[in-house]
Order: structure tokens, then C-alpha cells, then sequence
């Protein structure tokens, strides 16, 4: 099936709308019920990839989180579908094929109305030396290289090009003139938002029948399903599956003995974008004294700006919401002023985030000789079966999340038995998705079809049939009423937490977050 024969964007896709009944009916049925096929832990974006891979093959399956649809890492990625180039450059060829691989699907077939192409400058500053420009440039060809062999569409993916200082001095006209020897353009995928991302995939795997349970905690999983407790009430009980699949990112080593996670973190700036100006394109600012790391400038079309990441060891106890340490803020701050005339000072900070990458240790125990560092851990991921039959899958990004799913649901049919047909993911549309010619013919507002496609025309509805749904939920800021009563009535959102934190990105400035919880709740009531 291709993007544009999706279901008729008057509606929503039969059968993929979550709501507060649907969840307490399907986990009514599913604890102390019938045994399912599959039994996914973690709704992040491989959880909720292996529930659709496994429903998408006529399998039974109920997937649970402890808390919320892209509750974890999946809502703190820096919003890009990333080729791979990076990979290269460290000589994992086979990531970065895949990485090259996955985001033509996303892009071309899977979630065109998510994911895009977006241009990025690397700035040629006296900071960038002639060797080093010379080896970007040859990296970002290389990059193009990966786009021919994934066979992704020119027309989806422009050709790198050289720029002059007057050419990228006017597409990002806050970087510093002084010594700018042009610059180098190159471009990459992106997507509109990670958590909505997460929430396409969740409801397109209710669609093809999957139970998508939220507020359920996993408390021990076995080889026949897993104890578990509504957090909403409390109840204990449990759920019987043939084959569990742990897909719960950096606490998947809570759930299952002899994983080993070493969690990096990732840490992004929020700035508003009338600070820094006009910016048509993204920017990669080399960070001083490294050859093959950046930090990542990126425009939201929102009114706000990105910048970050970092890649910096985590230590400590996992949290659910990691906090962002002044030290990783300092550093991002630093590196933007190598390269921009215009200041940037902690208070023009108005929010920040940070992620914690769920990556695969596999350095020696300790005392046996020193640690990589995380930014030098493979991004490859890894399926893993425990003695008792528990699958659990870790590592990756989420560009490649539904490689990682298929893989996981390809070992647990194998390991326990189940009679399956191969993976049709790379080809199902998700809800939403439609070829680019028939996004642009739609009659809804394009920052709509930007964050729903199909459906924006009926999210759009909403607000024809009552004034005050069109109405922006805070000035400055895209998002309507009417897109807070759609997360409730389609998307699960279950709290306030969950629209302005998940369904909408509101909620990454604190202010903004303040401002917006009184309509939040007015909404909830509804």
C-alpha cells in the first residue's frame, strides 16, 4: 500500500483511535485473559514499532507503558532522521547503510508526512581549517554515496553543494562574518516532531488490531507474560503472552538479568528563533578540537529554536525525566559563540532537555581495563534473549527503529515458536501519511498537515465546529485548542502531561508550559 491510499482524511484511520475507554476495555480483556502472541514492554518508538510489526503480521499482541506513549527517550532525539554519515566516518558501514536505508522508507514511503528533507550549512569559520573543510566536504559526498546505495530519490534528498561567504551568510545570517570563507551545504532528514512520531506508529498499530496500554507498569516479566499494575488504580495482575519482547530503552536492564546498558546523554538548548534571526537552513558548528562532532542548530518553524547535542556518560541512577546539567548548557552556549555574531546568554536559554541514548555495553567489566567513551559506543543494536526466553532489544536510534522492531519480532517468533509471515513494515504507511502531491491539495492550515497529513483536514474540523478550538492555545505558539481535544478523543492523551509534554512540544518551555495548563485541563473536562 503506498502513502496515498491512505483512509479518507475526514475521518481518522478506522480502528487507530486511542482514547481513556478503549484503554481500561482492552486492559479489562487483557489481564488474566487468553494468552497473546506477543507482549510488548516500553512504548517508545521500538516498542511501539515492534507492537505494529507484530499486529501487521496477524499476530495478537498488547503492548503497556508505565507511563505514556514516547514517555522516555524517544521524545528527547534532536528531531533528525539521520543518514548515517557519522557512521562512516567511524567505519560501521553497516549502520550507516541501514541508517541510509531506514530514512528513505521513512521518507518515501512509511511517514512522508513526518519526515523531510532539511538542509544544514557547515560554516567554513577560521576555526575550520582547510584539511578539515576538505574532509567534511568528502564526508558529506560520501553521505550521498549512502542516499544512491538506499536507493532514496534525488528529489527527495538534494546533492551537497559548495557555498560562497555571500551564499551562506543568506542562509544563516547570524553567523559571524569576519574571516567566513563560504560554506558547506549538505542535507539530511527531519522529522516534525519524535513523540508524534512515536504516537503515528502506536495508533497505526491499533489500527491493525494491537492493544496500546498506557499507565501499565511491567513489574516482572517471565517466559509467559508479565505481572503488572495499573498505575491509574493500582491493581496488580497479569498478562499472559507466548512471547514477551522488552523494548524499555535504558531501564531494560531493571526488567531482564545480564543486560547491560550505558546510557550517553544528549542535552538540547531552546531558544526563541526571533533571537537569533532568520535562519532558512540548519547549522553544523564544529565543535573546537574535534574532527567529527557538531553542534546541531535547528529551526522548528514554531517560533523556537534547538541547539545541542551532547554525548556525555551517564553514571547515576536512571530518572524518568533526566535533568540538564549547567555544565552540557555552558558547553552548547560556548560553541555557538565560536560561530555566531549575534550573543547568546544563559538567560536567553527559555527551556532545555536532555535524552539518554539506551546504548549496549560491551566494555570489559570493571577493573579490566578502561572504558570507551559513549560517543565512541556502537549505535548498532542488538536483540538478546534471556535463559528464560525474554526478548529484549536495545541500542540503535531512532532512525532505525523499525529495523530494530522487526528484528525483535523476527526472534521471538523463532525462539517460541509463533506462525508468522515476514515483516510488511517498510512498506505500511502510517496513520497520516500521504504522498506529497496529495498533502498540498488538502484544505486544512500547513502547519496542520505538517504535524498530522491526512488528517488535518479533520483535526481542522474540530475548530469549524466551535471558534473557540481555533483559538492558539498561548500567543506566539502554532498550536490550537483544537489540536488538544484531538490527542484526548484520538491520541490517548490521558492528562495534561500528555499534551503539552508529548501530543504538543508546549511544555519544553516552562513558561510557555505554565501559561497553557489551565486550557489544558478546561480540555480534559470536555
Amino acid at each position: 500500500m503506498s502513502p496515498s491510499s491512505t483512509a479518507s482524511p475526514a475521518h481518522p484511520a478506522p480502528g487507530s483511535s486511542l482514547t481513556a475507554a478503549r484503554r481500561l476495555r482492552e486492559l479489562t480483556q487483557s489481564v488474566g485473559g487468553p494468552a497473546v502472541d506477543v507482549l510488548v514492554v516500553g512504548l517508545g518508538a521500538t516498542g511501539a514499532g515492534a507492537a505494529l510489526d507484530a499486529a501487521a503480521r496477524g499476530l495478537t499482541v498488547v503492548a503497556i507503558d508505565a507511563h505514556d506513549l514516547a514517555f522516555g527517550t524517544s521524545r528527547w532525539s534532536s528531531k533528525l532522521i539521520h543518514g548515517g554519515l557519522r557512521y562512516l566516518a567511524s567505519a560501521q558501514l553497516d549502520v550507516a547503510h541501514e541508517s541510509a536505508r531506514e530514512r528513505g522508507v521513512l521518507m518515501e514511503r512509511t511517514a512522508p508526512h513526518l519526515v523531510r528533507a532539511q538542509p544544514f550549512i557547515l560554516p567554513l569559520t577560521p576555526l575550520v581549517s582547510r584539511g578539515q573543510a576538505a574532509l567534511a566536504w568528502a564526508g558529506f559526498r560520501a553521505g550521498d554515496a549512502l542516499r544512491l546505495a538506499a536507493r532514496t530519490a534525488r528529489a527527495t534528498l538534494p546533492a551537497p553543494r559548495r557555498l560562497s561567504a555571500a551564499e551562506t551568510r543568506h542562509l544563516a545570517p547570524a553567523l559571524r562574518g569576519a574571516g567566513l570563507r563560504g560554506g558547506l551545504l549538505s542535507w539530511d532528514g527531519r522529522v516534525t516532531d519524535d513523540a508524534r512520531l512515536v504516537t503515528a506508529i502506536a495508533r497505526t498499530a491499533a489500527a491493525h488490531g494491537a492493544r496500546i496500554l498506557t499507565r501499565v507498569r511491567a513489574l516482572e516479566l517471565t517466559r509467559s507474560g508479565a505481572r503488572i499494575r495499573d498505575e491509574l488504580t493500582g491493581e496488580e495482575g497479569e498478562i499472559r503472552a507466548r512471547a514477551v519482547i522488552n523494548a524499555s530503552g535504558v531501564w531494560a536492564g531493571g526488567l531482564v538479568d545480564g543486560v547491560r546498558i550505558r546510557p550517553s546523554r544528549g542535552t538540547h538548548l531552546v531558544l526563541r528563533s526571533d533571537h537569533l534571526g532568520a535562519l532558512p537552513a540548519g547549522l553544523h558548528v564544529p565543535i573546537p578540537g574535534e574532527t567529527n562532532r557538531f553542534v546541531l542548530v535547528l529551526p522548528q518553524g514554531d517560533g523556537r529554536t534547538y541547539v545541542g547535542l551532547t554525548d556525555e556518560p551517564v553514571d547515576e541512577d536512571i530518572p524518568d525525566v533526566p535533568e540538564v546539567p549547567e555544565t552540557d548548557i555552558g558547553f552548547l552556549l560556548d560553541v555557538l559563540g565560536s560561530a555566531l555574531h549575534v550573543p547568546v546568554h544563559r538567560h536567553d536559554v527559555v527551556g532545555a532537555f536532555a535524552g539518554l541514548r539506551p546504548l549496549l555495553d560491551t566494555t570489559p567489566a570493571a577493573g579490566s581495563g578502561a572504558a570507551a567513551r559513549t560517543a565512541d559506543i556502537s549505535r548498532k543494536h542488538a536483540v538478546l534473549t534471556s535463559p528464560d526466553g525474554v526478548i529484549t532489544v536495545v541500542g540503535g536510534k531512532l532512525t532505525t527503529y523499525r529495523r530494530m522492531a522487526e528484528d525483535a519480532v523476527d526472534t521471538a517468533a523463532a525462539t517460541h515458536g509463533l506462525s508468522t509471515t515476514p515483516s510488511p513494515t517498510a512498506a505500511l504507511p502510517l496513520v497520516g501519511a500521504a504522498a506529497p502531491p496529495a498533502l498540498t491539495s488538502l484544505r486544512a492550515p500547513r502547519h496542520l498537515i505538517h504535524r498530522y497529513g491526512a488528517e488535518a483536514p479533520a483535526v481542522h474540523a474540530l475548530s469549524q465546529q466551535d471558534p473557540r478550538l481555533a483559538e492558539p492555545v498561548l500567543d506566539g505558539h502554532p498550536v490550537t485548542r483544537a489540536e488538544l481535544l484531538w490527542a484526548i478523543q484520538h491520541e490517548g492523551a490521558l492528562d495534561a502531561s500528555d499534551l503539552l509534554d508529548r501530543r504538543t512540544r508546549i511544555g519544553l518551555v516552562p513558561e510557555d508550559r505554565t501559561t497553557a495548563l489551565h486550557t489544558a485541563e478546561e480540555l480534559l473536562k470536555r
